[in-house]
């Protein structure tokens, strides 16, 4: 933990870490300003150098998180190619594991109530994020039959629809949503189920 007098270049930073660790532990909703400065181990003023509130502090954790989802879908899709099924599906998976890896800021980006169109930045990053979804997903629609073609958006937003059901209804351990399987199997064979009812995949996968 940052100690008292942390004041300088990395404030900003820290606060924001602080702001993590307490969103992980208490919601987005569960902790005061004060509260973020103490764990930073700053004092209250100090914050307010930096963030006019806490949905601003909560903003920027949001902005850092949706940075780091970018940088993990693109590296996602990549990692695919040149298969366009194989990035597709690589999206999807990166999906689940990032909001396990960083629960702080999937909380922050999805569950805070905070708008991606707050700031240009946040909306940017946002943007960028959904953009490598879209991609894989109009990479792989280049295989069906134009007639039978969804738009790339509307492909991308139900696959990002499933993985966001799978990870805040299996993957957070909420109570009374206990499943059977896994959620990486739920996600892949719901996945699947998509695929082949766009004729993309053979029925043996």
């Amino acid at each position: 933990m940052p100690k008292r007098g942390y004041h300088h270049g990395n404030l900003r930073q820290a606060l924001v870490e602080a702001a993590l660790s307490l969103i992980e532990a208490k919601g987005p909703t569960g902790f005061t300003l004060s509260e973020a400065a103490k764990t930073a181990g700053v004092t209250p003023a100090a914050v307010y150098r930096h963030f006019e509130g806490r949905d601003d502090l909560i903003a920027e954790a949001a902005r850092q998180g949706y940075e780091i989802f970018a940088d993990v879908m693109q590296y996602a899709y990549d990692k695919g190619q040149p298969s366009a099924l194989a990035s597709f599906e690589a999206t999807g998976r990166a999906y689940l594991a990032f909001a396990r890896k960083y629960p702080g800021h999937y909380i922050a980006m999805f569950e805070s109530g905070i708008s991606v169109n707050r700031t240009p930045e946040l909306a940017a990053v946002a943007a960028r994020a959904r953009g490598v979804m879209e991609q894989a997903a109009s990479d792989l629609s280049q295989h069906i039959p134009p007639e039978k073609r969804p738009p790339a958006s509307m492909f991308s937003a139900h696959i990002w629809a499933m993985s966001h059901g799978v990870v805040e209804l299996y993957a957070r351990n909420s109570p009374g949503t206990q499943s059977p399987f896994a959620p990486e199997d739920l996600l892949e064979s719901g996945i699947g189920v998509y695929l082949r009812g766009l004729g993309l995949i053979g029925d043996d996968r």
